[in-house]
């Protein structure tokens, strides 16, 4: 017989969702799989909620479900990677070669769905640094057991004796795992020194690189990079680095952005552009998701997305008219 719950509980299971869903996408790598997790963790924690003795253990319980859920979905599913994970850079004359599939790439996620919209500025701040890019690629290089005992207890903070009673293990168990993930991490994680919040001089340079990419100028926007600057491409492995790499392929392959329209959002903690690509005359449709990571006031990574389903997933029109 199915569980009827009161408005009550089920508002009390919801208000859980977003931190769930922040988890999830650290283990799996793509917020919609995040989402397909939290929604089955929701399922299973309705219809078993009558067997939960005590409701302030509610939260590690979710937890155990959705742990045992990505667990299970990381069964069978390979590595997700970046495009510098797999490969050395490119230049803007090699070819693009074939499409990776959606599955095999770090996906990005909407700032909305992981990060509370208020609370301590030091936790924010550490919510958002957590999910960057690199760093859930960097996660992803974990065995499913380890990659939850260090997001459980360096990302969460949750005690050692926490985690070894929600995986059904010792501390002893538990410690071990956390100092091989670490140890792993240390050789593959990204510098976290970088800006974890989007601060004035950051505003200053997102508007100054909308202003160049609407219209264009491509000498103008190179100069907001980095010299050492990244820019990928999924679903293609090919991959650039250095402002006159990007530049050449802008007025190159990729000169079919000119002439787009561009909204802002926020995906993994960084700002993000959606760009639409005129598809005729006053009309505008999805292309690409850019997320941009930035540091001493320019452009360190661009990493853009071509996944036009991402765009209602960040709440994005699937369409611009004039």
């Amino acid at each position: 017989m199915a569980t009827t719950l009161s408005p009550a509980v089920e508002q009390e299971l919801e208000s859980h969702r977003k931190e769930l869903t922040g988890y999830c996408y650290r283990m799996l790598g793509s917020g919609f799989e995040a989402e397909d997790a939290v929604q089955e963790t929701m399922v299973r924690a309705w219809r078993g909620i009558d067997r939960l003795e005590e409701r302030a253990a509610l939260r590690s319980w979710l937890y155990r479900i959705a742990t045992n859920v990505c667990l299970d979905m990381l069964q069978s599913s390979q590595r997700r990677a970046r495009p510098m994970d797999l490969a050395s850079p490119s230049t803007a004359d090699t070819a693009l070669g074939p499409e990776v599939p959606e599955n095999n790439w770090v996906l990005p996620v909407s700032d909305g769905r992981v990060i509370p919209s208020d609370g301590d500025p030091a936790e924010l701040a550490s919510a958002r640094e957590t999910i960057r890019l690199a760093f859930v690629a960097a996660l992803q290089h974990l065995p499913p057991k380890q990659r939850a005992v260090l997001i459980l207890r360096e990302v969460l903070r949750w005690q050692a004796s926490e985690v070894a009673e929600l995986l059904d293990t010792s501390v002893a168990s538990v410690n071990s795992a956390l100092q091989r993930a670490r140890a792993t991490i240390d050789t593959v994680a990204p510098d976290a020194s970088g800006p974890v919040a989007v601060d004035d001089e950051q505003k200053e340079l997102l508007a100054r690189y909308v202003d160049a990419f609407e219209r264009y100028d491509v000498g103008e926007l190179v100069t907001l990079l980095h010299e050492d600057a990244t820019w990928e491409m999924p679903p293609f492995d090919l991959w650039l680095q250095g402002p006159e790499e990007v530049s050449r392929w802008m007025l190159g392959p990729g000169a079919g952005c000119a002439n787009a329209r561009v909204l802002t959002t926020m995906a993994n903690g960084c700002p993000a552009l959606a760009i639409y690509k005129t598809a005729e005359p006053g009309v505008w449709r999805p292309f690409n998701l850019m997320v941009l990571e930035m540091s001493d006031g320019r452009v360190a990574a661009v990493h853009n997305f071509l996944f036009t389903d991402l765009f209602p997933a960040f709440g994005l029109p699937t369409v611009i008219e004039e």
